[in-house]
């Protein structure tokens, strides 16, 4: 079991992670570790970049401090409900990830069925409703999405994700983060393929059981997205076009092409 001293060691190595690799910036972000009935957290208005083990915070289970210098995270509750909600979790990373919420601010889902790596790690990526940062409303938002995915954004906000350690709710940060580059990419040269429902079913039997991977994670057609703004095709090689102004292109090359021929 982790002791204490580990468990502040690593929370100062994922925060100073997160700043190098521009996933928070300034004081943003917030981590947390549980170990028993005590939670170990990041103190409010400090750089999780350049923080010390002796800044971390101790809290009981209703956020209570029991002790450190600072003030626990304005955010604290969002933790606090992702661990009365997910009794098989022991870590929380809530962050800024700039390609993540630069879908979700526009209106872009991160929840298509689009690279294999991803539905197998993480599953189909829900978005919580929009709520004030650092209320109680922000907290419960999270509530219902965080009994079925390990990894949620928070609409305008960031993203929240969680595992059975720091290390795991890390990865799945930076898998989320990756996964919005390579879509976002992919929405510049024009088009999205997503893939087939069969192909997704062959990935969940993956998962379950040649990989073995525990957490939560959400298939892109679940019900819970009722906004149905994930895409999962019916077609092994379908292509959604994203961009109205690619298809015109394509018919215009077309009629050049015929009028050429026939000259």
């Amino acid at each position: 079991m982790l002791n204490e001293r580990e468990a502040r060691k690593q929370i100062v190595e994922i925060g100073k992670r997160l700043y190098d690799k521009g996933l928070i910036s300034a004081t943003d972000g917030n981590l947390s570790i549980k170990l028993g009935n005590r939670i170990i957290t990041t103190p409010s208005g400090v750089s999780k970049g350049f923080i010390d083990e002796s800044d971390l915070v101790i809290v009981d289970e209703n956020g209570s401090k029991i002790t450190g210098r600072g003030k626990p995270s304005t955010e604290l509750q969002m933790h606090l409900t992702a661990y009365r909600n997910r009794p098989d979790i022991k870590a929380v990373v809530h962050a800024h990830p700039p390609k993540c919420l630069a879908f979700i601010i526009a209106g872009e889902s991160l929840s298509q069925c689009v690279i294999p790596e991803v539905i197998v790690s993480i599953g189909a990526i829900p978005t919580a409703n929009y709520a004030t940062p650092s209320t109680e409303d922000l907290a419960k938002s999270i509530i219902e999405p965080i009994k079925k995915s390990d990894v949620i954004m928070l609409d305008r906000h960031g993203s929240l994700t969680v595992g059975d350690d720091i290390f795991s709710a890390y990865y799945k940060l930076e898998k989320m983060e990756h996964a919005a580059e390579v879509m976002l990419y992919a929405k510049l040269l024009g088009n999205v393929r997503t893939l087939s429902k069969s192909e997704v079913d062959k990935l969940m039997v993956l998962r379950e059981g040649t990989y073995g991977l525990k957490g939560n994670v959400l298939r892109c057609d679940d019900e819970i997205f009722s906004d149905k703004s994930c895409s999962i095709s019916n077609s092994p090689n379908s292509v959604t076009v994203n961009n109205p102004s690619i298809d015109l292109v394509k018919v215009i090359t077309q009629k050049v092409l015929e009028r050429l021929n026939q000259v």
